[in-house]
């Protein structure tokens, strides 16, 4: 292998941003239902926001302290900012163009359409003025900026106003000639599109073009030269200090509080705006031209998720497709007789999360259920999951909780709901010193005839209702004692002070033992290989970035094993690489379902191994998170997980194929039947309830008297 690292390896922030390109493509392609394009506009213009909050914020530190170390793929701080801003510039001109020149038209069309102040007929423009005067103007408030006076604290990512107004021009001091400013808050709290009245189809302005045509309702007396909208990022890298005497909780709140005030890395304004108004909020933001992001059209497109998923205009969307009930899990049967009887594999969100949320729901009413252990990470609005462990704490239960508060974005939403189980009287732990806890696993303890019984779930999605609906994610339904056991251990460790086991009988964890065990799976396929048996390698992950893991299977494609590789977002390996990686192929797979599985396999001599895992293939979770590998051993499951991973390799509609030099190709087999994997894993999910439907029509099962 060459020791070069920037020969070997891609770059992280880059390879972000290709992933970010394929969400893009999503937009530009004329075969996506025209709001579903819109949608896909929107998404990657919200991914590029937390990007620069997290990753650009990231990267201006380093850069601002100097630091010369370079990445992995052999680019400085200082050279990795370069080229992402290079990037960006390229992708959101890329954005712009998609939304003024071909979504613009195209819902004009279909009759969506944004109307402009001189647009407006009579009717429209009196009901305009009307939610001006009872709405905006209500809750808007400028405030002027003058010399002396503080800029205000604006909140991060929000659309602002910037007004300029005409110089005093009395007295002779220098400000005098000089224009002045003032800022209106937009906040959140006011919708950015407002309907209009229209004899067909949807008709809206943007809050902003009814904000600048009464815009001198807010300045009685004064001209009004200018009113322009902005918006500004700011670096959401704050540290969190977990080790002082106040404890997680509070210094989380504590983090909050500093996003709120970080330096400002992006400011947006529109193309429009004056080289006065310009060069004012650099001033003030202590922004460079760098820092400058000048846009043709309207600040944030990321709002225009609203638009895409309003109801109506059905013709335009995506066909739905509504989750089915598993055939595993009938409704008429209690989750405990199930998974007493076998292991049940469910995959989301083409088979409905109503089983986990049932078997949680039914923990917390059965007068058998003893405790009820859980770890929690990022948790929906009105969460059915915490209500019904909320309720099992007045059952009587002992409840606990691991709520990570350090879930980046969502700290608020878990510090709320931690400070309302703790009220409840459920014991809950605010994850661990130094580590984020990012495993899904509940453990429930029941009494039965037989003794003490643990059923269990394992996860790669959160225990989130809400993006079990968008998001693909694996579960593993069981009561298979080995796994129990291990669990127990498992949360025991990272709730109290007891040591972690290195090993347990069927689990592999993180930080102590999980990066070992992927370790030793890579080279066992590699030994069989060079033993001549066949050998052959399959991952499907969101991220591949550690470069250990990523040297193992360079050596696994050395030694001549098939490796296939089915990454979501960023990869750092270079497949394809002669004498380094030609053995090694990786797809990418966006669609209308986020991908969010891990699911691994090896072939182990002819009796693969399977395993489903809450862990990518990154530094960050192998080194510094609590994470789980887990083992699916029931073969009708295995069976299931091996066929799901390998409908992905067959796709030739939303797959993309990495090259050697870091471009995505669109895979197009024109000679082959088109292949759609996510459309296909619905149709199987769908197809299996209608077998079990047939099956069930043909069979008749008298009642019998109970006894």
């Amino acid at each position: 292998m060459s020791t070069d690292s920037a020969t070997v390896y891609f770059d992280r922030e880059l390879s972000w941003l290709e992933f970010n390109q394929r969400v893009l493509n999503e937009a530009l392609d004329p075969q996506v239902p025209l709001l579903e394009r819109l949608k896909f506009l929107a998404i990657s213009s919200s991914n590029l926001d937390e990007f620069f909050r997290v990753r650009v914020g990231a990267l201006a530190t380093l850069v601002e302290a100097g630091a010369i170390r370079p990445a992995p793929s052999g680019l400085t701080p200082q050279q990795q900012l370069d080229r992402v801003r290079e990037r960006i510039a390229r992708m959101v001109a890329d954005q712009f163009r998609c939304y003024l020149q071909e979504m613009v038209p195209l819902l004009a069309e279909q009759g969506i359409q944004r109307l402009l102040p001189q647009q407006l007929n009579t009717t429209q423009r009196r009901l305009v003025r009307q939610i001006f005067e009872q709405e905006i103007f209500s809750v808007l408030t400028p405030m002027a900026i003058e010399e002396g006076v503080p800029f205000p604290l604006l909140a991060n990512q929000v659309l602002s106003i910037c007004v300029r107004l005409p110089p005093i021009g009395e007295g002779d001091q220098p400000d005098a000639q000089l224009p002045r400013f003032a800022i209106i808050p937009v906040g959140k709290s006011l919708s950015r599109f407002i309907t209009v009245p229209s004899e067909k189809g949807l008709a809206y302005m943007q809050l902003e073009d009814v904000i600048a045509m009464s815009i001198e309702e807010f300045f009685p007396g004064e001209d009004v030269d200018e009113c322009i909208p902005f918006r500004l990022t700011r670096n959401a890298e704050v540290e969190v200090q977990e080790l002082t005497p106040y404890g997680l909780a509070w210094n989380m709140a504590d983090v909050l509080r500093a996003r709120t005030s970080a330096d400002c890395i992006r400011l947006e304004i529109e193309q429009s705006a004056s080289p006065e108004i310009t060069e004012f909020l650099k001033k003030q933001l202590d922004v460079t031209d760098l820092e400058l992001m000048r846009v043709p059209g309207p600040v944030d497109l990321g709002s225009l998720i609203d638009i895409a998923t309003r109801r109506g205009f059905e013709n335009l969307k995506d066909e739905p497709w509504p989750p089915v009930n598993s055939t595993e899990v009938p409704s008429e049967e209690l989750m405990f007789d199930i998974l007493a009887e076998r292991d049940v594999l469910l995959y989301h969100p083409y088979e409905s999360y109503e089983p986990v949320v049932r078997l949680i729901e039914e923990a917390a009413d059965d007068p058998d259920v003893i405790s009820i252990k859980q770890t929690l990470y990022r948790i929906s609005r009105d969460s059915q999951i915490v209500k019904a462990l909320l309720r099992a704490v007045e059952n009587g239960k002992h409840v606990t909780v691991l709520l990570e508060l350090k879930a980046r974005f969502d700290e608020e939403r878990n510090l709320k709901q931690a400070h309302e189980l703790e009220a409840r009287g459920a014991q809950v732990i605010y994850g661990v010193k130094g580590l984020k806890t990012h495993a899904k696993v509940c453990i429930i303890v029941r009494r039965e005839p037989h003794g003490i019984q643990r059923y269990l779930h394992f996860g790669t999605g959160n225990y989130n209702e809400t993006t079990a609906r968008l998001y693909s994610d694996a579960s593993l339904l069981t009561s298979n004692e080995d796994l129990g056991v291990d669990a127990l251990s498992f949360f025991n460790a990272i709730a109290g002070y007891s040591q972690p086991p290195y090993s347990y009988r069927k689990l592999s964890a993180a930080p102590l033992r999980l990066r070992d065990t992927l370790q030793e799976l890579v080279e066992a396929e590699i030994g069989r290989q060079r033993d001549g048996d066949e050998a052959r390698i399959i991952l499907k992950l969101n991220a591949l970035t550690d470069t250990s893991l990523i040297n193992s299977l360079y050596q696994a494609s050395k030694a001549g094993v098939e490796i296939l590789l089915n990454i979501r977002g960023v990869c750092c390996l270079k497949p394809g690489v002669p004498g380094l990686s030609e053995n090694i192929r990786v797809v990418s797979v966006v669609d209308r379902f986020l991908e969010h599985a891990r699911i691994l396999y090896f072939h182990h001599g002819g009796d693969p191994k399977l395993f489903i895992s809450s862990a990518d293939w990154m530094a960050r979770n192998l080194d510094h998170r609590k994470e789980l590998l887990v083992p699916v051993e029931s073969e009708g499951c295995r069976r299931r997980l091996l066929s799901i991973l390998e409908t992905y390799f067959k796709d030739n509609v939303k797959s993309s194929l990495l090259q050697p030099d870091g471009t995505y190709q669109r895979i197009r087999d024109t000679e082959s039947p088109a292949v759609r994997a996510q459309e296909e894993l619905y149709r199987q999910a769908r197809e299996t309830v209608r077998r079990m439907e047939r099956r069930r029509r043909t069979v008749f099962e008298p009642h019998r008297p109970e006894v």
